[in-house]
């Protein structure tokens, strides 16, 4: 009978470790492993085709980094024998004994002759192909060099607000090349007015992707990517402003694709010409300069200055002095917004302008021309 009791508490204790056991590893279990796999999630959806995920762990995205760091370029504008400018650049393709590096238009802007320095300090001379200040990309061709790697270009639709991203660049020149900063994609689809030559009023809008990531005097033309080193972005600018901290820009790769090309081949963007100088509503009003007719209350738009011969305006009905407020229906803010709805358009292509004359609204059918014509 004691024996029998003994046994059967044998039988309850094994009972009861076997079902400890399994509890611990039907619950516990799958929480050590998904703790141990923790540090090789992969990284980010691949948006290109050929793309190799990469490991995203908890030391970071080194792997990511090491994926692309040597194709990525510090670039030096000389003018007069002297360095004028910095800024950064990166391979993203190459082809026979050539390399072609894409960067700013403003960084290589006046450039007498532009040289590379790699990821090796090696300092090679690039041949600019050709640049265009609206999109702000030019293009370098250089000669292949042992240890190059050529850039994946993504996609940024399919990056996410919150989605982790990195760029590598030399801010502030060749002491500090070769940095990384990380961060967010923190906005899609903003829109930044720009200017576009040697003066500080914006004439150009730029639909941008916003990221918090450390960008810098230097950074201008390297590569925003996402956590598997393809490129989604080509950093062009950051907002300057004392009270603002953590706002960098970058043109998406998209908008580039569908230029680059023109560039590759030397050739000049065709954009469409409205033809017509403008003046903007608001320097207008306040300037003792100009004598033009604006309504009190009209605080946007811009003045036809004047009118160009043989183009689509001088065959519409507009007249210098009248007040274009609207573009196929979209609002003018301002001679950098009428510029961003009109180069969505092609020449050739007749468009609906909404104008203020006399303060009536009127409208008027203008068929664009070329800006290479």
């Amino acid at each position: 009978m004691k024996t029998e009791r003994i046994k059967e508490a044998v039988l309850i204790i094994v009972s009861f470790v076997i079902g400890g056991v399994l509890t611990f590893v039907i619950i516990g279990g799958e929480d050590i492993i998904s703790n141990n796999s923790s540090s090789t999630n992969s990284g980010l959806t691949c948006s290109s085709a050929d793309c190799t995920k990469v490991v995203v762990d908890e030391s970071g995205i080194s792997e990511a980094v090491e994926k692309v760091y040597d194709g990525v370029l510090m670039i030096r504008n000389y003018q007069d024998n002297e360095v004028a400018a910095t800024g950064t650049g990166f391979v993203y393709k190459t082809e026979d004994d050539y390399a072609y590096v894409m960067t700013n238009q403003h960084v290589i802007d006046g450039t007498d002759k532009v040289t590379l320095i790699t990821s090796s300090d090696e300092e090679i001379e690039g041949e600019v192909l050709g640049g265009d200040s609206f999109v702000d990309i030019a293009v370098i061709r250089i000669k292949k060099y042992d240890g190059i790697v050529s850039l994946q270009l993504g996609n940024s639709e399919n990056t996410g607000l919150g989605d982790l991203v990195f760029t590598v660049g030399s801010p502030l020149g060749y002491e500090y090349r070769g940095s990384v900063s990380t961060g967010h994609l923190a906005g899609k689809d903003r829109l930044v007015s720009v200017s576009t030559g040697d003066t500080s009023s914006s004439d150009w809008v730029m639909k941008v992707l916003q990221t918090d990531a450390a960008i810098n005097p230097g950074n201008s033309g390297g590569p925003l990517m996402n956590t598997n080193g393809e490129v989604i972005g080509v950093i062009s600018m950051k907002l300057v402003q004392t009270e603002v901290e953590g706002m960098g820009f970058a043109i998406p790769i998209e908008y580039i694709n569908s230029k680059i090309e023109t560039l590759e081949n030397g050739e000049s963007i065709e954009w469409p010409l409205l033809g017509v100088s403008m003046i903007n509503v608001s320097d207008a009003k306040n300037s003792y300069r100009y004598n033009f007719d604006i309504p009190s209350d009209l605080d946007s738009g811009v003045v036809v200055a004047g009118i160009e011969a043989g183009s689509g305006a001088a065959d519409s009905d507009l007249k210098e002095g009248d007040i274009i407020t609207k573009l196929n229906g979209e609002v003018v803010q301002d001679s950098a917004y009428l510029r961003y709805e009109l180069y969505k358009y092609s020449a050739g292509d007749t468009i609906e302008i909404t104008y203020i004359r006399g303060g009536k609204e009127h409208t008027t059918k203008v068929t664009l021309s070329s800006s290479n014509d």
